[in-house]
């Protein structure tokens, strides 16, 4: 049972706890009797209802780290675990001796804001997504006393877009040049990423057995940070068709190879790109911007957008949508013309 003792001007509750074998002792000072009765009523329930108290006295990096390292470890894929560990360094940094029962959605609020100060609005909301992920599994097993997690806000700098889509005018520049100098291995690969939007870890794990009269099967992914080559989700698994000059390019390439039919090459393909990019005089963008370039291109083209995340290897359109519907710039152009011309009937 929970004891209140007055000491001086305030009351101190205290509740016994059973921690690995051994009783402990929560307590907490009130500045009058009925907080403090209030707080001990409350700790009484939350034992009745099986929560483990004694645990909330856990650092919250301490947690967070086994929760990485003994939950999240089976549940995701090698290369989703090795992002899941880097993040125990920041959370280790941002929230060293704080004790879970007294994070709440300002404290940590605060120390994410911080964090973002330095960091991406992307990089944070990251982090966040982590940490939400954490506070639910906290909360179910009794850790916290409630899931305030979907309160945090991910803030952060607005960094410039760097997956620019090409537009359609750069979009046949580039592929034009490389079906005509198909003799460096770079260029068919970057015909082959303009042409099935596929990632560059899918493209670099096609072999020859991936190959079919005019389409490629995507089956593995490689990885520049582990050996893991499973793909990133299961509805990544899939055939995209492709025309024909670009199959024969493939082919004559495949032709010299045994296994993978691209060099890895280090994992050096953005740096290639720029390069190749500079010498065309094509504005900058990274090898994921070529694979926004294919689906702006179906895009402006009026194709279905369930063909789109079909080719894509989306989870679901609504991925689709919330990542691809920015159209290229010729036909954001044509549609404002469009709806100008439309509101102008309407004075006729």
């Amino acid at each position: 049972m929970a004891t209140i003792i007055k000491r001086g001007n305030a009351y101190r509750a205290t509740v016994s706890l059973y921690k690995k074998g051994e009783y402990k002792r929560e307590t907490k000072s009130f500045k009058n009797k009925k907080d403090a009765e209030l707080w001990a009523l409350e700790m009484e329930l939350e034992k009745g209802r099986g929560k483990n108290l004694a645990e909330r006295s856990t650092l919250f990096p301490d947690f967070y780290r086994n929760w990485v390292n003994t939950i999240k470890k089976n549940d995701v894929r090698e290369a989703t675990y090795i992002n899941y560990m880097r993040t125990i360094t920041v959370v280790e940094s941002l929230f060293q001796g704080i004790q879970l029962k007294h994070l709440d959605d300002i404290v940590m609020q605060k120390k994410i804001d911080r964090y973002a100060e330095t960091h991406s609005k992307k990089t944070t909301k990251e982090l966040v997504l982590k940490i939400r992920g954490s506070l639910k599994y906290a909360y179910a097993r009794g850790l916290i006393t409630n899931d305030f997690g979907h309160l945090l806000k991910a803030r952060g700098q607005e960094q410039p877009k760097r997956n620019v889509a090409l537009s359609i005018t750069e979009f046949k520049k580039l592929r034009q040049y490389c079906l005509n100098h198909q003799e460096a291995e770079f260029n068919v690969l970057v015909l082959l990423a303009l042409e099935t939007g596929a990632r560059r870890g899918e493209l670099l794990g096609i072999t020859k057995e991936d190959i079919y009269e005019y389409g490629i099967k995507i089956r593995h992914s490689i990885s520049p940070t582990n050996n893991d080559t499973q793909l990133k989700t299961k509805h990544s698994k899939r055939d995209i068709s492709i025309n024909q000059d670009v199959y024969h390019a493939l082919i004559k390439l495949a032709d010299n190879k045994s296994d993978y039919i691209f060099d890895w090459n280090g994992f050096r393909q953005a740096s290639q790109l720029q390069q190749l990019l500079r010498k065309l005089n094509i504005k900058k963008t990274t090898f994921h911007g070529l694979r926004d370039t294919h689906a702006s291109f179906l895009f402006s083209k009026d194709i279905s957008i369930d063909y789109i995340s079909r080719r894509l290897g989306h989870n679901s359109i609504l991925t689709t949508q919330n990542y691809y519907l920015e159209l290229m710039p010729e036909k954001k152009h044509q549609q404002d013309a469009d709806a100008l011309e439309l509101l102008n009937d309407l004075s006729l």
